[in-house]
């Protein structure tokens, strides 16, 4: 089974969660489309999670972009003293930044931008397209593009003759009054399968909501956790 989830921001029970009602195992693959960090309160638990887990796939989101350019900056500012970068990396996460060692901090800093697969295609906030509504190629596309993009949870923008997009960024509050996953599906097709959807919108705004979302590509399941 492949899950997909995004904008998890610090929501380390609700995440758990979702993967015990999915009954998620070794054999299955998650995705994460990024912004595992931020907002919540366990956002290095999270995070540590994610980098535990061989069957994951964790992408860059905008939260972790914009980590990695300040980890950027106060490495130019004090060079070999990892003590001092580390400690000012930790004061950015107030609930569980000790949990952070300088591992964990490289590897959010050398996170991929997307995940492709021959059904789909995982970016954070959105994917580019030629005038047909083709999408990009994506190695070709500037991050900031794929983590910062407002312009692509529009209803009318849809990928023309490609593979199903997911993303997240923008809460689908904002879109929809329930806040759930958002699927657009192509003409004529029923949702039963994941070539059936032009793009897969999943960012339930959780730091909002208080849900947090989770799809199943397989049978094309939304799985939820909300406040207890």
């Amino acid at each position: 089974m492949e899950y997909i989830i995004s904008d998890i921001h610090g929501e380390y029970n609700k995440f758990m969660r979702l993967l015990d009602a999915a009954h998620f195992c070794d054999d299955d693959l998650l995705v994460c489309c990024g912004d595992a960090i931020d907002k919540g309160n366990e956002s290095i638990h999270v995070v540590r999670q994610l980098f535990s887990m061989k069957n994951a796939v964790y992408i860059l989101g905008n939260h972790e972009y914009d980590f990695a350019k300040y980890f950027s900056g106060v490495n130019s500012q004090y060079g070999d003293d990892h003590k001092t970068i580390l400690s000012l990396l930790q004061e950015r996460f107030p609930t569980d930044g000790d949990l952070l060692d300088w591992d964990t901090a490289k590897r959010l800093c050398a996170l991929p931008k997307f995940y492709e697969t021959s059904q789909y295609v995982c970016v954070h906030a959105g994917a580019p397209m030629d005038n047909q509504g083709r999408l990009l190629p994506l190695r070709q596309v500037r991050v900031e593009q794929l983590v910062y993009d407002r312009d692509f949870k529009e209803k009318t923008v849809l990928p023309q003759n490609s593979k199903c997009v997911f993303f997240g960024h923008t809460p689908t509050v904002y879109i929809d009054p329930h806040g759930r996953i958002l699927g657009y599906l192509r003409k004529g097709c029923s949702g039963k399968k994941i070539t059936d959807y032009n793009k897969i919108h999943l960012d339930t705004g959780v730091y909002i909501t208080g849900m947090l979302g989770m799809f199943r590509v397989d049978d094309c399941r939304c799985f939820y956790a909300n406040n207890r």
